[in-house]
């Protein structure tokens, strides 16, 4: 920390050097020409958007890296993004991502960052959203100047490991034809290590873990958009996708079984897996603009396929040594149609969206169980879900008194789902209205509150589902319930605006429906389980925020705090436990600084630091983590060259200590990760490249509440 401490203060002596250097020179100019700059981080009624574009803290990062920099976000020890410490779904440029959990992330590690506009991470989304809580939407950029252009960048990142990361980007635009292509190369090495305390209470066991896993990814991409204005008001246009993973990892763990102090048994586990990811994405879209009238209307088909065709061998030695082999071949596929309408209402201002989705998906996830030395154990799953999703919204905004804004929202989703393994079968079907109301006051320009009011409905993903026990990196196995119930919130936020650069904000958010993991033991295996939790949830969120210019505008930086109360009294009630503290308490916070041109010299510093614990469900984090990346680019105009350093949790490696307790036991992991080092990058850029901003899809972004 005091590293830490020693580097801010030479940043902020730096910062001020630069200052006087500027401030001489601007003693000679007689005319200042004032640019208009969209500040960094914008806070919203109901979003808070994170500006990226052209910013110093793209280069040499993925999608994955700005992600998780961005503002309220948070990635768990599981790679599961989480804004305000809740689940999200992801969106990017208005089009919600098949993908989660890991395979979230290493789809997004193939989207290189400089193709970002801006991150929205929409905490109190409208009707047009699908039934989730916050939604994070990823906006890429566009570019539509005559002719072509584009950039190549090469990475070079010294982890544990080294790493490489390659990516091409091209554009072209004629009279009314855009074609845009990507095309990237990860070669990746990463390293973890983990520490578990397995604690039973029935038999007073208790389990320690040591593991290390190595794991080594190649993963190429490639994507198309094809966009044709057929005049001034309708354009056609093609998404195409393709990401492919090839995936190798090891994992050595051992460790030992106490009752009472008294040793009971070792065991080792050794593990390799391999496996082929293939992922085919498709877009089809129709969109009607009139700009004059505000109408809109956007129609989109599209089709996703995701496949997983890999095998696990590992061994255990025990008492006695034993050798499996799990085979499996992982198929998701989406079929959809979605219609959006926006159109005006009224002579007063008043603005309504309407739309709806029709949603097919077919998932499998077969897996075979060869047991070598006892065939009578081997064993096969034929794992299948699928389900119809049909959804219908509106959404009516209107300003009063040019000072009231207001959005109310309506959604009802219906949906018909079967789960089968083996002879096993669950058949389900429910509909769900979801309300959600907007209201955003203008005391003064200096003076506005907000509140927003959302109930929404979080899904199971399908692979939760599954009840085959599969083994982890771990040392531990995991398995999913059929019998999981989807978990309905209702969420009320309060946000006070001052000068357009300080925010205040307070959250609370209620279940009384929820799923969280629980472990068991069985036949000498630690196996974590996804439960209903039939109870109540109450969290309490205050959070302040503030975005600094300063220096002439050079100096960009935002700094946000908040305190978080979980209030998990019910379920400790329920479930027989008796803690010190029913409820999880802690302060969090993060900053992002960019200075640009320092010296005049065009070269562009970023930092961003996040304090955090990593508190959710039934999970309590022991200590507090630090987390930091600064970059220093340096640009040269000339040749459109850039070259970036950036240094990535230098003076603290990343690590998540935390403990969850459930009605069998609880577990203590410590977790150590690989993200740390420095990575050197250059990229060229060619052509014209100026940037606007995409066409407007839906009215919350330009009334009702969202300035």
């Amino acid at each position: 920390m005091k590293s830490a401490l020693c580097f801010l203060g030479l940043l902020s002596f730096t910062f001020s050097f630069a200052q006087n250097q500027d401030t001489l020179k601007s003693k000679e100019i007689e005319a200042v020409t004032v640019i208009a700059k969209k500040p960094t981080v914008q806070s919203k009624a109901d979003r808070t958007v994170f500006n990226v574009e052209n910013s110093s803290i793209l280069a040499g990062n993925t999608t994955w890296d700005i992600v998780r920099m961005t503002p309220l976000v948070s990635i768990d020890n599981n790679d599961n993004v989480k804004a305000e410490g809740e689940s999200v779904t992801v969106y990017i440029n208005d089009r919600k991502s098949v993908f989660t959990g890991k395979e979230l992330k290493e789809y997004l590690k193939t989207i290189p960052a400089d193709n970002l506009m801006k991150i929205e991470v929409i905490t109190s989304p409208s009707s047009r959203y699908e039934a989730t809580g916050a939604v994070i939407n990823i906006v890429l950029k566009k570019r539509d100047d005559e002719g072509l252009k584009g950039s190549v960048s090469l990475t070079n990142t010294q982890n544990t490991k080294n790493n490489q990361y390659g990516s091409l980007n091209l554009n072209y635009h004629k009279k009314n034809f855009t074609q845009t292509f990507g095309g990237s190369y990860g070669d990746n090495i990463f390293i973890t290590k983990n520490s578990s305390i397995v604690t039973t209470y029935e038999d007073k066991k208790v389990k320690n873990i040591n593991a290390e896993s190595i794991f080594k990814n190649k993963n190429p991409s490639v994507s198309s958009t094809s966009e044709f204005e057929l005049n001034d008001k309708n354009n056609v246009g093609l998404v195409l996708e393709y990401y492919q993973g090839k995936r190798n990892s090891t994992s050595n763990s051992g460790g030992t079984t106490y009752v009472d102090d008294v040793l009971q048994d070792t065991f080792v586990q050794n593990m390799m897996r391999s496996s082929v990811a293939k992922t085919l994405g498709s877009n089809l879209f129709y969109k009607y603009y009139d700009k004059e009238k505000n109408k809109i209307l956007d129609i989109n088909l599209g089709v996703n396929y995701d496949s997983d065709n890999g095998n696990t061998i590992f061994n255990e030695t025990a008492l006695i040594p034993n050798f499996y082999r799990i085979d499996s071949y992982t198929q998701t596929r989406n079929y959809y149609v979605k219609v959006d309408y926006t159109t005006p209402l009224g002579k007063n201002g008043g603005s309504l969206e309407v739309g709806g989705k029709v949603d097919f998906n077919n998932n499998v996830i077969p897996n075979n169980y060869f047991d070598f030395l006892n065939n009578a154990n081997n064993a096969t799953s034929d794992f299948r879900y699928t389900d119809n999703i049909n959804s219908l919204y509106f959404t009516y905004s209107k300003t009063f008194f040019e000072k009231l804004e207001t959005r109310v929202g309506l959604r009802y989703e219906h949906i018909d789902y079967k789960i089968t393994e083996n002879a096993n079968e669950r058949k389900d079907s429910y509909g769900t209205f979801m309300p959600n109301l907007l209201l955003k006051y203008a005391f003064s320009p200096d003076y506005d509150l907000s509140l927003t009011y959302n109930h929404s409905l979080w899904r199971p993903w399908y692979s939760e589902f599954n009840p085959f026990v599969l083994p982890g990196n771990n040392g531990m196995y995991y398995r999913g319930n059929m019998d999981l119930l989807p978990n309905p919130s209702d969420r009320i936020v309060m946000k006070f605006g001052l000068f357009k650069k300080y925010f205040l904000s307070a959250r609370y958010m209620f279940t009384d429906q929820d799923y969280w993991n629980k472990f068991v033991e069985e036949d000498g295996k630690t196996i974590s389980v996804s439960d209903n939790f039939k109870g109540k949830v109450e969290k309490f969120y205050l959070f302040a925020n503030t975005n600094q210019n300063l220096f002439k505008n050079k100096l960009n930086v935002n700094l946000g705090i908040g305190w978080y109360y979980i209030d998990n009294s019910d379920f400790n009630r329920k479930n027989g436990l008796n803690q010190t503290n029913n409820y999880i308490s802690y302060i969090g916070g993060s900053t992002n600084l960019s200075y640009t041109n320092l010296f005049n010299k065009n070269i562009n510093i970023s930092g961003w630091f996040s304090v955090d614990n990593q508190n959710y469900g039934n999970s309590v984090a022991n200590k507090y983590n630090f987390f930091h990346n600064i970059s220093v680019t340096k640009i040269f105009p000339v040749s459109q060259i850039e070259t970036s350093l950036q240094l990535m949790n230098i003076f603290k490696r990343p690590s998540v200590d935390n403990t969850t307790y459930s009605s069998t036991g609880m577990i203590r992991n410590y977790n150590k990760w690989d993200w740390y080092g420095f990575s050197l990058t250059f990229v060229k850029r060619f052509g014209n490249q100026k940037v606007k901003e995409n066409t407007k899809t839906d009215v919350e972004k330009n009334s009702g509440g969202s300035k």
